[in-house]
């Protein structure tokens, strides 16, 4: 049977979302009876908009009520890895479903493929979650030029490592009316990291005391990546401590036709990445504090990846602490990283659940914009 793997992100023995190998059958075949089907009610535009500074173009698709109109906006971000602007996972097309819904009920929704990948330009290797950001800015003044946009309701949503992105965004520009953080990070990069890795750890059926070996490793790397301002120096020290602990990683971690030296060598070039080393040492909380539009919050009771209870109490600590008092906050019920409704909340779900995003998720969503 194919393997499909989700995301790269992890660190020898991590289990881990923003972070992990993650490794699936291919379940394309399943109904995926959410996604909508053309013709379309409402309208559906391929376009393109500059991120100037960086010298690059990102592809899009703008779907609007209607050709007459001023409508309120949203900018769709995806989360970890390079995604298209559907976020296509799994054989799921969340960000489509997601614009579908909210396009029927008389919100424009653009969203983008990532930089480097799909149809826009660029290099996604080298980037890190700030230059994200600025992708999401020239989407924002993109938005502006449209005569069909409200420019006073332009919105950001952000999913999982979007969710980190979107306040990056809204803490700096004027033009962000509200932000929907979904299963957002609310604690620092590498605590993250080793919570899942423990919750994604139990749920794969490692032993505690496995799961334990593997947090104190984990721990090491990403407290010598924390100390480190050299790229290079930094992937010959992973490479040298991986080695040294190689023969501690348990089997069931491998992913299938891989050896462990190939697995180790391809977290150590993962971890080695712009992109990694920003993440891990991301605290999400200064940024937070410093929101004053109006935000939405909802994480899956279920998410083993941005766990509920602790991430949803840290951003709601720092909208308080900030003064922000336009926020909404939810776990919702039986739904994991991803909204769909699980038995488990394990990525080895995600596949072969048939729902793409829970109806009671969007239109959580779908009425708190409306009311903004």
């Amino acid at each position: 049977m194919n393997k499909k793997i989700l995301i790269i992100t992890g660190v020898l023995i991590a289990v881990a979302s923003i972070g992990a190998f993650i490794f699936w059958p291919d379940e394309t075949a399943i109904s995926r009876p959410q996604e909508p089907k053309m013709p379309y009610p409402y309208v559906s535009e391929d376009v393109t908009f500059q991120n100037k500074e960086a010298n690059i173009t990102l592809s899009a698709t703008l779907t609007l009520p209607a050709k007459e109109g001023n409508y309120p906006a949203v900018i769709l971000i995806t989360g970890s890895g390079p995604q298209n602007r559907n976020e296509e996972v799994a054989g799921h097309k969340p960000f489509l479903v997601i614009s579908n819904h909210l396009t029927r009920n008389g919100i424009a929704v653009l969203r983008y493929d990532d930089r480097g990948f799909g149809q826009s330009t660029g290099d996604f290797k080298s980037a890190t979650s700030l230059d994200f950001a600025r992708d999401v800015e020239s989407a924002i003044s993109y938005l502006k030029t449209r005569p069909e946009i409200n420019k006073g309701k332009i919105g950001l949503v952000g999913h999982s490592e979007g969710g980190m992105i979107a306040p990056i965004v809204a803490s700096q520009s004027p033009d962000v009316n509200f932000i929907v953080l979904l299963a957002a990070p609310g604690i620092k990069g590498d605590k993250l990291l080793l919570m899942q890795s423990a919750l994604m750890g139990r749920a794969m059926g490692l032993s505690e005391t496995d799961i334990q070996k593997s947090l104190k490793v984990n721990a090491a790397v990403y407290g010598m990546i924390e100390k480190s301002d050299n790229p290079e120096t930094l992937k010959a020290d992973l490479t040298r401590f991986a080695k040294d602990h190689i023969e501690d990683m348990p089997d069931k971690l491998v992913p299938p036709n891989m050896t462990k030296e190939e697995f180790v060598a391809a977290n150590v070039d993962a971890l080695s990445t712009p992109w990694w080393q920003y993440l891990l040492k991301y605290d999400p909380v200064p940024v937070i504090e410093k929101v004053t539009c109006a935000v939405l919050v909802l994480n899956g009771e279920k998410d083993l990846q941005v766990p509920p209870k602790e991430n949803l109490a840290a951003i709601g600590e720092a909208l308080k602490k900030g003064g922000n008092q336009k926020t909404t906050i939810k776990e919702l019920p039986d739904l994991n990283h991803f909204f769909q409704e699980c038995d488990t909340g394990s990525p080895a779900e995600y596949a072969k659940i048939e729902q793409t995003f829970s109806p009671v998720a969007l239109t959580e969503i779908s009425d708190w914009i409306l009311k903004q």
